[in-house]
């Protein structure tokens, strides 16, 4: 399963262009998806995903 980070409770947003994306759990903001960056770095999915709550519906 490849952790999607959109989805999760920890990703937001920077308004740093050459680090547009954050990891609140990692304490890192990157380029690409922190849990791209994760997976490089360790060789295992991201073990600090959180699913964000209520997620409304369409």
């Amino acid at each position: 399963m490849t952790v999607n980070c959109f989805q999760c409770q920890n990703f937001y947003v920077t308004w740093e262009p050459s680090h547009p994306r954050g990891c609140k759990a990692y304490g890192f903001k990157t380029r690409e998806l922190p849990s791209a960056v994760v997976l490089r770095s360790s060789g295992l999915e991201c073990m600090k995903f959180e699913p964000k709550k209520g997620s409304g519906g369409a």
